[in-house]
């Protein structure tokens, strides 16, 4: 069995639970709120792979996003509404907010999974998003697994089924730091992408779908995330794709102060890459004991193009009873030489 423990306790009491994985070089840790990779560890390396916290209280706030698994839309949905099965639906949001961000204040970043199965290699976890959960039609029923391969390789699987026409694009949420430096961007970064989406100054894609040839977009042989000064951040889809593939490798990280290098494989038609410009946490909460600032870690977030029922163009994120939402991703780590 995989060893269990209280992480914390929800505002209603519940627990809140921590289950660690072990196989190979690598330890993963898993939070059943939101389906939380809250720590990843590969052997002989002191520093943890991913960023994360050792309480649950900034999970709720300002690290929600932090290793979770979000949606059931990821990405942003302009305006807030979406033609879902031929209804025009109005998706539930705070009233500041312009645009709806990865599923709303109350998405699957912000639930309590249950544990369907768990040994010391993996663990299957299951929620239900009920009909009109957030402003979406549909009860959603989401299994999702994570399970380390030897030597060193962690793989996430994910099946969703809906009753009734809805959106399903779920992304998995982990900001990736290889080294442990205050930044990432002297990390090295490879896409398999000719292509990607320029957005607006609200990150909302304009449609276009643009070349990365000689742009700062081009990250087709791998070169470091540092661009002109000051940085221009990352916040972008790249388009892999225009359908869901066989699992295949898309992107590389190598940080060349650590000699640890991770390559990302997935389903996925779409890699949202986001340089973590607005990370603001305090060394307080931190598993790896020092303040995350800005681009303290980068987060590789597979799934299908974001904003999709805007842009006929996209690869489509509709839902309906008689398919299956199935995505793959696997992250794979090669240690220092």
């Amino acid at each position: 069995m995989a060893q269990t423990e209280v992480f914390g306790y929800l505002n209603n009491g519940i627990p809140v639970q921590r289950l660690w994985l072990r196989r190979g070089k690598l330890r993963a840790a898993i939070l059943t709120y939101g389906a939380t990779l809250q720590d990843l560890r590969l052997e002989g390396v002191e520093h943890p792979l991913v960023l994360g916290a050792t309480e649950l209280e900034p999970y709720l706030d300002d690290m929600s996003y932090f290793g979770a698994n979000v949606g059931r839309v990821a990405n942003r949905l302009a305006g807030g509404h979406a033609r879902i099965g031929g209804i025009d639906c109005t998706l539930h949001m705070p009233g500041a907010d312009k645009h709806l961000l990865h599923g709303g204040k109350d998405g699957l970043h912000a639930q309590l999974w249950r544990i369907i199965q768990a040994d010391d290699g993996h663990i299957t976890l299951g929620i239900k998003l009920a009909d009109g959960h957030m402003g979406f039609p549909g009860n959603l029923d989401i299994r999702l697994t994570y399970r380390i391969i030897a030597p060193a390789t962690l793989q996430l699987e994910i099946e969703a089924r809906t009753d009734a026409a809805t959106l399903c694009n779920i992304a998995h949420h982990s900001y990736f730091n290889l080294d442990g430096s205050p930044d990432i961007l002297d990390h090295q970064l490879l896409i398999d992408a000719e292509h990607y989406l320029p957005v607006d100054s609200e990150q909302i894609p304009s449609g276009e779908i643009a070349p990365v040839q000689g742009s700062r977009f081009d990250f087709r042989s791998p070169r470091p995330l540092r661009n002109v000064e000051p940085h221009l951040g990352y916040d972008h889809n790249f388009c892999l794709s225009r359908t869901v593939q066989p699992l295949r490798p898309v992107a590389s990280l190598y940080s060349p102060k650590s000699g640890i290098r991770l390559r990302l494989d997935t389903t996925e038609p779409g890699l949202q890459i986001y340089d973590g410009s607005h990370i603001n946490a305090p060394a307080l909460h931190s598993i790896s004991q020092t303040a995350y600032g800005p681009h303290a870690g980068l987060a590789l977030e597979a799934q299908r193009w974001p904003d999709a029922p805007h842009h006929p163009a996209f690869p489509s994120i509709a839902l309906t009873p008689d398919e299956v939402y199935r995505q793959s991703t696997a992250w794979h780590f090669e240690g220092p030489a």
